[in-house]
Parts: C-alpha cells; sequence; structure tokens
C-alpha cells in the first residue's frame, strides 16, 4: 500500500482589473471583477470534500476575497509573508511601458527600484514554506502570482530565479507534496484552471 503524505494547494487569487491590463499589482489592495467572483466560486466545487489542517491567506483583500468565494475565509489566517511582491515605482506599470524606458528590464534579474528584492521575496516564500512542512497536513494557500511562484520552486531546491520560468493563471490551484517520503517534495499539479 502507498504511503499518503500531505499535500499543499495553492491558488491563486481570481481575475482583477490589473490582471487584465498586465499590471504589476503588488501591494495595491484592489478587489476582484466579477468575473474574479465567479471563478473564485468555481473554486468551492475544485475543492470540496478536501479538508485542511490549516488554510492561510495573503491578507491583501484579491486573496481574502478568492479564500472568502472559494468557502474558506472562515478557516483561513492572514499571514503577511504571503504579500505579493512589493513593486516599489513599478507598481501599476505594465513590463512594455517599463521596458520602454529601461529596455530588456525583466523582474526577477532586475528587480524593482525602490521594492523588494527577488531574495526578499524568496525569505518570505521559505518562511511559508517552513511553516507549512512543520505542520505535517494538507495546507491550503490563497496568494498571489509571482509569491506563489516562487513559493514553488524554493518547494523543489530550485534557486527563486527559476520561478520566472513558470505561470499561475488567475483562480488556478497548484499542488505540492512529496514522492517518496518527506526528504522528497515534488510539484503534483501547476497552473490547473479548468473550473474556471
Amino acid at each position: 500500500m502507498k504511503q499518503t503524505f500531505p499535500q499543499v494547494y495553492l491558488v491563486r487569487h481570481g481575475e482583477t482589473a490589473w490582471s487584465i491590463s498586465g499590471q504589476h499589482t503588488g501591494r495595491t489592495d484592489i478587489p476582484l471583477t466579477g468575473r474574479g467572483e465567479h471563478a473564485a466560486q468555481e473554486l468551492s466545487t475544485r475543492l470540496k470534500g478536501l479538508s485542511f489542517a490549516q488554510v492561510f491567506t495573503s491578507p491583501l483583500q484579491r486573496a481574502r476575497q478568492t479564500s472568502d468565494l472559494a468557502g474558506f475565509g472562515s478557516s483561513a489566517e492572514a499571514d503577511p509573508n504571503l504579500m505579493e511582491w512589493d513593486y516599489g515605482d513599478y507598481e501599476g506599470r505594465r513590463t512594455v511601458d517599463i521596458r520602454a524606458e529601461r529596455p530588456g528590464w525583466r523582474l526577477f534579474e532586475d528587480g524593482c527600484p525602490g521594492g523588494e528584492t527577488l531574495v526578499e521575496v524568496a525569505t518570505r516564500a521559505e518562511r511559508v514554506i517552513a511553516r507549512i512542512r512543520a505542520l505535517e497536513s494538507d495546507v491550503l494557500v490563497f496568494a498571489h502570482r509571482d509569491i506563489l511562484r516562487i513559493l514553488i520552486a524554493r518547494w523543489v531546491a530550485l534557486p527563486a530565479l527559476e520561478a520566472r520560468r513558470l505561470d499561475l493563471a488567475t483562480a488556478s490551484v497548484s499542488t505540492l507534496g512529496y514522492d517518496h517520503g518527506l526528504d522528497e517534495p515534488v510539484i503534483h499539479r501547476l497552473n490547473d484552471a479548468r473550473h474556471a
């Protein structure tokens, strides 16, 4: 009989006006769109029947609102380590506009003036990972695109820079876990948005 190991379900928040326009949305606390609310409600069907020892959410309203609409708001604990990357001077700006001023700019390689570095965001992600692993139970997390990408990379011991190669759609579900033992972390599912 195969041994069952804990799993971590990661949910990116539903659509916002800025996720549609491609604006970097770090600490700006904007709500979901109507379509984002609908997709978040659809998550309740997707996650139905699963139980979690702990539910964590970013304190930002787009993640909390997704958690609420998915049916986990009453059990969710806000964790400031799950806040999105602080984009500093690039908050609210689109990559194409930044590159018009700074050709070749890349978030993961170049960072944002006045904001967090990749190392700082990765350090926060690693704090979340340590907290999750200490529970040794199934956990559900509601957060944001870049912090979740970095968390996924660090879960499997990849350098945080390699998170740039992952993509997460709004209201997507990714699942992390283990292979043969707790010393073999793996990615079971990435960027699954078929419920939306």
